[in-house]
Protein backbone atom coordinates (compact mmCIF):
# COMPACT_ATOMS: atom_id res chain seq x y z
CA UNK A 1 0.00 0.00 0.00
CA UNK A 2 1.26 3.43 -1.24
CA UNK A 3 2.15 5.76 2.11
CA UNK A 4 0.75 9.48 1.63
CA UNK A 5 1.46 12.15 3.87
CA UNK A 6 -0.03 15.69 3.95
CA UNK A 7 1.56 18.77 4.79
CA UNK A 8 1.51 22.73 5.12
CA UNK A 9 3.70 25.30 3.78
CA UNK A 10 3.92 29.11 3.22
CA UNK A 11 4.33 27.64 -0.44
CA UNK A 12 4.05 24.52 -2.00
CA UNK A 13 7.50 23.54 -2.37
CA UNK A 14 7.89 24.33 1.40
CA UNK A 15 5.02 21.93 2.18
CA UNK A 16 6.48 19.33 -0.76
CA UNK A 17 10.00 19.94 0.43
CA UNK A 18 8.73 18.63 4.03
CA UNK A 19 6.94 15.89 2.94
CA UNK A 20 9.84 14.54 1.31
CA UNK A 21 11.81 15.23 4.02
CA UNK A 22 9.56 13.07 6.29
CA UNK A 23 9.10 10.09 3.37
CA UNK A 24 13.11 10.01 3.25
CA UNK A 25 12.38 10.17 -0.98
CA UNK A 26 13.02 12.33 -3.85
CA UNK A 27 10.94 14.77 -5.83
CA UNK A 28 11.20 11.77 -8.75
CA UNK A 29 9.85 9.56 -6.22
CA UNK A 30 6.26 10.82 -5.23
CA UNK A 31 3.04 11.68 -6.73
CA UNK A 32 2.23 15.36 -5.53
CA UNK A 33 -1.35 16.60 -5.26
CA UNK A 34 -2.28 20.32 -4.46
CA UNK A 35 -4.86 20.57 -2.03
CA UNK A 36 -4.82 24.25 -1.62
CA UNK A 37 -2.70 26.91 -2.96
CA UNK A 38 -1.80 29.83 -0.16
CA UNK A 39 -3.48 32.89 -0.81
CA UNK A 40 -2.60 35.63 1.11
CA UNK A 41 -5.01 37.59 3.41
CA UNK A 42 -6.60 40.83 3.84
CA UNK A 43 -3.44 44.16 3.89
CA UNK A 44 -1.30 40.62 4.35
CA UNK A 45 -2.92 39.23 8.00
CA UNK A 46 -6.64 38.43 7.91
CA UNK A 47 -7.68 35.49 6.16
CA UNK A 48 -4.35 34.45 4.99
CA UNK A 49 -4.26 30.39 4.21
CA UNK A 50 -0.96 27.96 3.66
CA UNK A 51 -0.17 25.66 1.04
CA UNK A 52 -1.37 22.25 1.50
CA UNK A 53 -0.12 18.87 -0.68
CA UNK A 54 -0.70 15.69 -0.05
CA UNK A 55 2.48 13.48 -1.38
CA UNK A 56 2.34 9.81 -1.88
CA UNK A 57 5.28 7.44 -2.52
CA UNK A 58 4.92 6.03 -6.13
CA UNK A 59 4.42 1.78 -5.85
CA UNK A 60 7.49 1.09 -7.52
CA UNK A 61 9.23 2.93 -4.46
CA UNK A 62 10.79 0.87 -1.71
CA UNK A 63 13.29 2.51 0.88
CA UNK A 64 14.98 -1.05 1.09
CA UNK A 65 15.75 -1.38 -2.29
CA UNK A 66 17.27 1.93 -2.40
CA UNK A 67 18.94 1.70 0.53
CA UNK A 68 20.49 -1.84 -1.34
CA UNK A 69 21.12 0.11 -4.07
CA UNK A 70 23.14 3.22 -2.38
CA UNK A 71 25.15 0.00 -0.36
CA UNK A 72 26.40 -1.43 -3.96
CA UNK A 73 26.86 1.73 -5.05
CA UNK A 74 29.85 2.52 -2.40
CA UNK A 75 30.89 -0.87 -3.05
CA UNK A 76 31.60 -0.24 -6.21
CA UNK A 77 33.14 2.81 -5.71
CA UNK A 78 35.82 1.79 -2.88
CA UNK A 79 36.68 -1.31 -5.33
CA UNK A 80 37.10 1.14 -8.67
CA UNK A 81 39.21 3.23 -6.01
CA UNK A 82 41.46 0.70 -5.02
CA UNK A 83 41.83 -1.55 -8.47
CA UNK A 84 42.24 2.45 -10.05
CA UNK A 85 45.41 3.07 -7.61
CA UNK A 86 46.76 -0.24 -8.19
CA UNK A 87 46.51 -0.17 -11.75
CA UNK A 88 48.66 2.38 -11.90
CA UNK A 89 51.04 1.50 -9.30
CA UNK A 90 51.62 -1.72 -11.52
CA UNK A 91 51.55 0.40 -14.90
CA UNK A 92 54.83 2.40 -13.16
CA UNK A 93 56.50 -1.29 -12.08
CA UNK A 94 56.08 -2.86 -15.81
CA UNK A 95 53.95 -5.49 -14.46
CA UNK A 96 51.08 -7.12 -16.02
CA UNK A 97 48.99 -8.40 -12.32
CA UNK A 98 45.40 -9.13 -12.59
CA UNK A 99 43.33 -7.48 -9.67
CA UNK A 100 40.05 -9.24 -8.42
CA UNK A 101 38.56 -6.86 -5.68
CA UNK A 102 35.31 -8.44 -3.12
CA UNK A 103 34.38 -5.64 -0.73
CA UNK A 104 32.61 -7.33 2.58
CA UNK A 105 29.78 -4.37 3.14
CA UNK A 106 29.29 -5.44 7.30
CA UNK A 107 32.84 -5.66 7.63
CA UNK A 108 33.64 -3.10 5.77
CA UNK A 109 36.64 -5.40 4.69
CA UNK A 110 38.28 -4.85 0.80
CA UNK A 111 39.87 -8.31 0.43
CA UNK A 112 42.01 -7.66 -3.26
CA UNK A 113 43.27 -10.99 -4.56
CA UNK A 114 46.80 -10.17 -7.08
CA UNK A 115 48.13 -13.12 -9.56
CA UNK A 116 50.20 -13.08 -12.50
CA UNK A 117 53.94 -13.45 -13.05
CA UNK A 118 56.68 -12.73 -10.37
CA UNK A 119 54.18 -12.26 -8.10
CA UNK A 120 57.24 -12.99 -5.35
CA UNK A 121 58.88 -9.55 -6.22
CA UNK A 122 55.64 -7.92 -5.06
CA UNK A 123 55.37 -10.17 -1.71
CA UNK A 124 59.24 -9.02 -0.88
CA UNK A 125 61.44 -10.35 2.33
CA UNK A 126 58.61 -11.72 4.88
CA UNK A 127 55.83 -9.89 3.11
CA UNK A 128 57.43 -6.28 3.47
CA UNK A 129 56.23 -5.42 -0.15
CA UNK A 130 53.32 -6.89 -0.09
CA UNK A 131 52.30 -5.24 3.37
CA UNK A 132 53.86 -1.90 2.29
CA UNK A 133 51.42 -1.93 -1.03
CA UNK A 134 48.75 -2.57 1.12
CA UNK A 135 49.30 0.43 2.97
CA UNK A 136 49.07 2.13 0.63
CA UNK A 137 46.11 0.95 -1.02
CA UNK A 138 44.28 1.97 2.15
CA UNK A 139 45.64 5.41 2.08
CA UNK A 140 44.19 5.50 -1.02
CA UNK A 141 40.95 4.11 -0.75
CA UNK A 142 40.17 5.73 2.64
CA UNK A 143 41.18 9.61 1.63
CA UNK A 144 37.90 9.22 -0.45
CA UNK A 145 36.17 7.30 1.60
CA UNK A 146 33.55 8.73 4.32
CA UNK A 147 34.19 5.83 6.86
CA UNK A 148 37.05 3.83 7.51
CA UNK A 149 37.49 0.19 5.19
CA UNK A 150 40.20 -2.39 5.99
CA UNK A 151 42.10 -3.18 3.01
CA UNK A 152 43.53 -6.76 2.91
CA UNK A 153 46.24 -7.94 -0.02
CA UNK A 154 47.08 -11.07 -1.06
CA UNK A 155 48.48 -12.95 -3.37
CA UNK A 156 49.54 -16.84 -4.49
CA UNK A 157 47.66 -17.33 -0.43
CA UNK A 158 50.72 -15.83 0.79
CA UNK A 159 48.73 -14.75 3.85
CA UNK A 160 47.33 -17.95 4.68
CA UNK A 161 50.98 -19.85 4.47
CA UNK A 162 52.59 -16.57 6.73
CA UNK A 163 49.95 -17.11 9.59
CA UNK A 164 50.56 -21.29 9.48
CA UNK A 165 53.98 -20.07 9.94
CA UNK A 166 53.71 -18.01 12.21
CA UNK A 167 51.77 -20.26 14.23
CA UNK A 168 54.12 -22.84 14.18
CA UNK A 169 56.59 -20.34 15.32
CA UNK A 170 54.92 -19.51 18.34
CA UNK A 171 54.03 -23.01 19.58
CA UNK A 172 57.80 -23.97 19.03
CA UNK A 173 58.95 -21.13 20.86
CA UNK A 174 56.03 -21.15 23.83
CA UNK A 175 57.33 -25.00 24.12
CA UNK A 176 61.33 -23.65 23.78
CA UNK A 177 60.27 -21.13 27.11
CA UNK A 178 58.41 -24.09 29.42
CA UNK A 179 61.58 -26.31 28.86
CA UNK A 180 64.05 -23.90 29.40
CA UNK A 181 62.40 -21.56 31.89
CA UNK A 182 63.31 -18.56 30.10
CA UNK A 183 61.55 -16.14 28.21
CA UNK A 184 62.27 -15.19 24.31
CA UNK A 185 61.69 -12.69 22.10
CA UNK A 186 60.98 -12.45 18.34
CA UNK A 187 61.68 -11.01 15.41
CA UNK A 188 59.89 -7.62 15.09
CA UNK A 189 56.95 -8.04 12.89
CA UNK A 190 54.02 -5.58 12.13
CA UNK A 191 50.37 -5.39 14.25
CA UNK A 192 48.94 -8.02 12.38
CA UNK A 193 51.29 -10.66 12.41
CA UNK A 194 52.06 -9.80 16.73
CA UNK A 195 47.85 -10.49 16.71
CA UNK A 196 48.88 -13.79 15.32
CA UNK A 197 51.48 -15.08 17.62
CA UNK A 198 48.90 -13.68 20.27
CA UNK A 199 46.25 -15.36 19.32
CA UNK A 200 47.52 -18.34 19.25
CA UNK A 201 48.94 -18.59 22.96
CA UNK A 202 46.64 -17.05 24.31
CA UNK A 203 44.97 -20.25 25.73
CA UNK A 204 48.47 -21.58 26.28
CA UNK A 205 48.35 -22.52 30.06
CA UNK A 206 52.41 -22.80 30.39
CA UNK A 207 53.13 -19.04 28.58
CA UNK A 208 52.11 -15.70 28.06
CA UNK A 209 52.82 -13.19 25.62
CA UNK A 210 53.48 -9.25 25.30
CA UNK A 211 54.79 -7.04 22.81
CA UNK A 212 57.70 -4.35 23.38
CA UNK A 213 59.27 -1.68 21.47
CA UNK A 214 58.16 0.94 18.59
CA UNK A 215 57.02 -0.09 15.45
CA UNK A 216 58.60 -1.21 13.22
CA UNK A 217 60.96 -2.86 15.61
CA UNK A 218 57.97 -3.75 17.81
CA UNK A 219 58.12 -7.60 18.90
CA UNK A 220 56.22 -10.25 20.86
CA UNK A 221 58.08 -11.66 23.82
CA UNK A 222 56.97 -14.81 25.12
CA UNK A 223 57.55 -15.68 29.17
CA UNK A 224 55.98 -18.40 31.92
CA UNK A 225 53.28 -17.64 33.35
CA UNK A 226 55.08 -18.53 36.69
CA UNK A 227 57.52 -15.48 36.15
CA UNK A 228 54.37 -13.23 35.32
CA UNK A 229 53.02 -14.51 39.14
CA UNK A 230 56.29 -13.45 40.79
Amino acid sequence: MSQTITEKGKTIDEAVQKALTHLSAEKDQVDIHVVQEPEVGFIGLFGKKEAVVEVTLKDDFNPEVQAEAYVEDESEKIQDLAASFLSDMFHAMQMDVDIQTDYNTEEDVLNIELSGEKMGLLIGRRGQTLDAIQYLTSLAVNKKTDHHVRVCINTEHYREKRQQTLENLANKMANKVAKSHRKFSLEPMNPGERRIIHATLQDDKRVYTYSEGQDPYRYVVIDLKENDQE
